[in-house]
């Protein structure tokens, strides 16, 4: 599948669950940590296409993806430092 395509339909996802909500306790946190994932997959993501510049690329996976989500842009700078210093 297209990258774009899937971008699109993961930023729909999000804005229906954003414009929409959701009713019950345990399918708002379901929500809330899909979220979180898709915002740090766009973290990455944009990570790499400035990367891109000096060959620096960090892999998009369902780990690196809640590093960055959970942790934020601090997950964000751990990932970069573990690729730079560590591997």
């Amino acid at each position: 599948m297209d990258p774009v395509v899937l971008l699109s339909i993961l930023a729909g996802l999000v804005l229906i669950l954003l414009v929409v909500g959701a009713p019950m306790k345990p399918v708002r946190f379901l929500g809330n940590v899909a979220v979180k994932f898709v915002i740090g997959a766009l973290m990455l993501f944009f990570v790499n296409a400035f990367g891109n510049f000096i060959d620096f690329h960090i892999p998009i996976n369902p780990a690196t993806a809640a590093i960055s989500g959970i942790l934020g842009v601090p997950g964000v700078i751990l990932l970069i430092l573990v690729k730079q210093f560590i591997i």
